[in-house]
């Protein structure tokens, strides 16, 4: 008999098909001691195999390239953190197996992160990964991971690390549900890169029997257990009719009155360019820049390297928008050089804008790179800082961006409340804002964005975050100023209507998603996108917000 379950909808699509389970965890290692001559060579064991995962690390996102690569080398270097190192080579000098050593540190360290309540412990998943990966290879197991199979499937999974989620082959695997993690995840972004409908944060998801038949809506996040032929009927027509939508839909990003919404590309580095440029891209609206700081934590990348992966994507969009943050250290991403190694509460400390305001030669290093890159080039280069809490803060910035001599307009990300409170006062010093709703959400409802036991309040359909949004934009209007979103919420194309109805003037997302935006915008006029808005913020809940909103679109 048909039933229903609801997750939370990551990736755009539908897919139908039989389900299959992730392989499980590596079992726990037994506590057995070992001699104390044993030791030497145990701690060599463990040595070898951390670096032999990063290195597989590291070839998975060569394989994968764009968005997985970085996620990949971020991983590879978590594998390899010298303070973890220590830590297994001292559990192993008074008795340890190398496994169990690091079975031990990783759990003490998964501990701590939790205990603590940092950011970082958002990347339990990536952590629990790279410790079976090593832990694995001791004892000489095959890790594992993505079943085995010669038709196509949905999987099932508690949670999927960035190393299985960056390879899944979309020909066999149909789509994904995972029992944890969040529209923010590591594997929900990239399985919008790859185009795979996925279901996160759905509890009892494992409880599915293998070979079960699913149909998954990865914009609804709903799960249709065993569907009936009329459900499944209902899903492919709707499915094919928005692929015939999709193929239609090409041009500037516009409601169907002609009201203006330019569609851009969040970016990672050069290999992200090419998809977005297939996707009709008008710009890039997000540049991330730690990709070039992951590759050594321990000092700044040149400023000739700088200035050649800068140029690579600027020559990407001739005479088009190129938006850039400088560099985001601290937290989730951490450089040795940059960032305070003892912080209790790194997402709270210094990160961001404090940290390259602690550190103004790598900032400076950084805007003179962009100034150097973007000469003779007809591009509009836009250069925003990252966690900006006040005018202080911007004026720091501006001031920055013009005693590097950089010829582009300056601007700040709203991802902390004060920020979209006092945005008006934000916008004397700067000239435009771009809303990251990914930590604008985190900080407001007090929700770490990859734990799926408070995914509700990453729902970027929270009334509360639409409301600082309108906010933002109200004051970007009143200023004369531009207001955009490069958070995941812009890649939702039914929240995309309502982002243009507040008054955001620009949306920035995945390149998978700018086909599905651009062709549910041509649906709607302005007026309509309106009175969704704010009907959407007449709501009590993100669920609320969105039928309210879809009815008023729909006519109802």
């Amino acid at each position: 008999m048909e039933t229903t379950l609801r997750g939370v909808g990551v990736s755009h699509g539908v897919a139908i098909g039989e389900v299959r389970h992730m392989g499980t965890a590596v079992l726990e290692p037994p506590a057995k001691r070992i001699p104390v001559e044993e030791a030497e060579r145990e701690q060599g064991r463990a040595r070898q195999a951390v670096e032999a995962v990063a290195a597989d690390l590291i070839a998975r996102g060569n394989l994968a390239g764009g968005e997985a690569q970085h996620v990949l080398e971020a991983q590879a270097m978590m594998a390899q953190d010298p303070e973890l190192m220590a830590d297994v080579e001292r559990r192993i000098a008074v008795g340890s197996t190398a496994e169990r050593a690091v079975y031990d540190a990783f759990a003490a360290y998964r501990a701590l992160l939790a205990n603590a309540g940092e950011y970082l412990a958002g990347r339990v998943a990536d952590l629990d990964d790279v410790r079976n990966r090593i832990v694995a290879r001791l004892l000489g197991v095959p890790m594992p991971g993505v079943p085995d199979s010669d038709e196509p499937y949905v999987l099932i999974a508690r949670d999927l690390a960035p190393a299985d989620t960056a390879l899944l082959d979309p020909a066999l695997v149909l789509g994904f549900v995972t029992e944890e993690g969040g529209p923010t995840s590591h594997s929900a972004i990239l399985a919008r890169a790859l185009g795979v409908p996925a279901v996160v944060a759905l509890p009892g998801a494992g409880e599915l029997a293998e070979g079960t038949v699913v149909a998954v809506d990865g914009s609804t996040g709903e799960i249709f257990v065993e569907p009936s032929a009329e459900k499944r009927a209902e899903m492919e027509s709707a499915a094919a009719a928005r692929k015939a939508a999709l193929s239609a839909s090409s041009g500037p990003g516009a409601t169907s009155d002609g009201h203006r919404v330019p569609l851009l590309a969040n970016v990672g580095g050069p290999g992200d360019v090419p998809a977005a440029v297939e996707a009709g891209a008008e710009g890039v609206g997000l540049f991330r820049t730690e990709f070039l700081f992951l590759d050594d934590s321990t000092q700044a990348p040149s400023e000739e390297k700088q200035v050649a992966a800068y140029r690579a994507v600027l020559e990407a969009f001739p005479e088009g928008r190129v938006v850039v943050r400088v560099l985001d250290a601290g937290a989730d991403k951490p450089l040795d050089f940059l960032t305070p190694a003892d912080e209790p509460n790194p997402a709270l400390g210094v990160r961001g804008l404090r940290s390259l305001l602690d550190h103004p030669g790598v900032l400076r290093t950084q805007l003179t790179a962009l100034s150097k890159a973007a000469r003779g080039l007809p591009v509009h280069l836009e250069v925003m800082a990252p966690m900006v809490a006040d005018r202080a803060d911007a004026k720091a910035f501006a001031d920055a961006c013009r005693e590097a001599g950089l010829q582009a307009k300056f601007g700040a990300m709203v991802e902390i409340p004060s920020a979209a409170l006092r945005a008006r006062s934000i916008l004397r010093e700067v000239e435009f804002l771009s809303l990251g709703t990914n930590d604008l959400a985190q900080y407001t409802f007090a929700a770490d964005r990859q734990v799926g036991a408070v995914s509700r309040l990453q729902d970027p359909w929270q009334p509360a975050l639409l409301d600082l949004v309108a906010l933002s934009a109200e004051a970007a209007r009143a200023e004369g100023r531009s207001c955009g979103v490069c958070g995941e919420a812009a890649s939702d194309p039914l929240l995309a209507c309502v982002l243009a109805g507040l008054g955001v003037t620009s949306l920035s997302m995945g390149a998978a998603s700018i086909p599905y935006v651009r062709a549910t915008l041509a649906k709607y006029t302005l007026a309509q996108c309106e009175r969704a808005a704010s009907a959407a913020r007449a709501a009590d809940s993100a669920e609320e917000a969105r039928v309210a909103a879809q009815m008023v679109l729909s006519g109802e």
